[in-house]
């Protein structure tokens, strides 16, 4: 611990850290400090990849001389310096997986003092930001690991303030770079992938293909509603993310309007179309969007061409039948239409573009695969159900593969039961 207390005092000690540090040396701060409180060898905040598939090692403090370790593979810039670590079922993918504290005994040396490393969960409303890892020089005791445990949650709300201002997180998670179409694709996403709260649990994942193919999907909470929309603009390329562009704008201005769903629908339509009369070709967007009332559990559907949905209850998997209007931006005149469906708490609904249902995957058998991973946290089931298409496609898609899984709980109003941050 500390000479001054409890946990509750070395967290004033961490914020008081970080806000003495400016954005891009937030974590660093933090870290540093509760090196300084544990007295640790060495300490690191780990950030997940944006594929999900790996673990970005960003920033390493030396408790003793404060200075960045060297890492021979490292990507740097400007002196930052990142290093990837698969997630590969090992005890870092355990703990990001799971959300669960980690502590073992560290491999020594002969003649070495033996060490202990300490892997929390970096956590924001369900969103899986990455690890918080220690090396101790003796086993912590359950007060010291509540601690870590505590400050590992503090840390998630530093990466989210401080990102605001700064690349340096958004550099250190792209092992790959992007192409000027992804770049413009992944500016329209919503900034948290997963949401939790008392009454739903939502996550989202879009896996790009090489050529981007303007797939979207965006949610947006009220105080008694949830909006959600996935949408797919025809083509590939630049030409497809600024059709994106369009869409998503179109739909985000209607909805901060107060309008009612059909008049985003409308809004959106009328966008599209006013935007093609300017140009030569064809361009528009399916579009499944969607108003959870989240005090009834009723939820209303637009369906603009889109991919059906699917229902998982009890068990059971099966694609809501829904009236198909045509895709935004065809025609002017276009009225479209609502339908209604009442969700039963432990309903799971989970929207797909095309991209999830590709021709060369198409011995997949979506809706089994959904039940399958009923068990999973709708944040592992998006990564699962992906990496499934994945495998199936060969790792090559021709076009994008998004979803989005919403579990309904119910009772809306209640708070989330949690334990730094992750549902207890």
């Amino acid at each position: 611990m500390n000479d001054h207390g409890g946990p509750g005092v070395a967290l004033d000690g961490v914020l008081d850290a970080v806000e003495d540090a400016s954005p891009v040396q937030a974590v660093e701060a933090a870290t540093r400090a509760l090196a300084d409180g544990l007295g640790a060898s060495s300490v690191s905040f780990l950030i997940a990849d944006l594929s999900g598939r790996a673990l970005v090692r960003l920033s390493r403090v030396d408790a003793d001389t404060g200075h960045g370790a060297d890492q021979d593979d490292a990507r740097s810039d400007g002196g930052e310096r990142a290093v990837s670590e698969p997630l590969d079922g090992d005890v870092g993918a355990r703990a990001l997986r799971t959300q669960s504290v980690q502590v073992l005994r560290s491999e020594a040396e002969p003649g070495a003092s033996e060490s202990w490393t300490v892997l929390a969960p970096v956590t924001e409303r369900g969103e899986a930001l990455g690890l918080l890892e220690l090396v101790l020089p003796a086993e912590p005791d359950a007060a010291q690991v509540a601690q870590i445990t505590r400050t590992a949650h503090l840390l998630g709300f530093v990466v989210v303030a401080s990102r605001r201002h700064t690349d340096l997180f958004e550099w250190a998670q792209r092992s790959t770079p992007y192409s000027l179409s992804a770049e413009i694709q992944r500016r329209l996403l919503p900034l948290g992938y997963t949401c939790e709260a008392g009454s739903f649990t939502l996550s989202a994942w879009l896996e790009p293909s090489a050529s981007v193919g303007g797939d979207t999907y965006d949610y947006s909470l009220a105080r008694d509603v949830l909006h959600l929309s996935m949408t797919d603009a025809m083509g590939h390329g630049v030409a497809s993310a600024l059709l994106a562009t369009l869409c998503v704008g179109a739909l985000r201005n209607a909805r901060r309007h107060g309008l009612s769903l059909l008049e985003q629908a409308d809004a959106a339509n009328a966008a599209l179309c006013a935007h093609q009369a300017t140009v030569a070709g064809e361009g528009f967007a399916t579009g499944l969007l969607g108003r959870l009332d989240l005090v009834t559990g009723v939820l209303e559907l637009v369906n603009a061409g889109h991919a059906l949905p699917y229902l998982l209850r009890d068990g059971a998997v099966q694609s809501l039948e829904l009236p198909s209007h045509v895709p935004l931006g065809m025609f002017p005149e276009t009225s479209y239409a609502t339908t209604e469906v009442a969700l039963s708490p432990g309903d799971r609904l989970v929207l797909v573009t095309d991209g999830m249902l590709e021709r060369n995957a198409e011995d997949l058998d979506l809706p089994a695969l959904i039940a399958s991973t009923a068990h999973l946290h709708p944040r592992e089931a998006t990564r699962d159900l992906t990496d499934r298409v994945l495998e199936a496609t060969g790792q090559a898609l021709t076009d994008d593969a998004t979803l989005l899984v919403l579990d309904w709980h119910a009772q809306h109003g209640r708070g989330r039961h949690t334990h730094a941050g992750t549902p207890a």
